[in-house]
């Protein structure tokens, strides 16, 4: 990350605490003209909300630890019962990306050969004295030609 990103994000933060602020004041201002049963229920809310946020970041720190386990399993060769079987399932989709990609390059190299051929062709069967090939128009001539 590069200092103009940092600034950047340091900005964003600080626009949005000085919102969350402001919001805050404001619904602070109108609290104590709510009746007793709206601020219990709203306490009861924040409560919950609470309690599900810190179930959800304690979800997220688990889920990160088994991620981390799993690949360190798969990388240093730690089975704990799993066969041979699953870890050359794993393995496919990366030969398949690779088959995948060397096809595509070679039916690209394939087009432009056959580019250079058609090219190659048409000098060849052309009667051109040869100042026409120093013509800087010549490759223009060309394209024309074969549309």
């Amino acid at each position: 990350m590069n200092a103009a990103e940092h600034t950047a994000d340091h900005r964003a933060a600080a626009l949005e605490a000085r919102f969350g602020l402001r919001l805050t004041a404001r619904l602070s201002e109108s609290a104590d003209q709510l009746p007793h049963d709206v601020t219990e229920r709203l306490r009861h809310a924040r409560q919950l909300a609470l309690a599900q946020r810190q179930s959800a970041s304690s979800t997220q720190v688990n889920a990160a630890a088994n991620g981390f386990s799993s690949a360190a399993t798969l990388s240093f060769g730690g089975h704990k019962g799993k066969s041979w079987w699953t870890s050359l399932t794993a393995l496919v989709p990366v030969a398949a990306l690779l088959l995948g990609l060397s096809l595509i390059e070679h039916f690209h190299l394939q087009d432009q050969i056959a580019a250079a051929a058609e090219v190659d062709a048409a000098l060849l069967a052309d009667d051109l004295p040869p100042e026409a090939y120093s013509d800087p128009g010549f490759v223009e001539f060309l394209k024309t030609s074969r549309e």
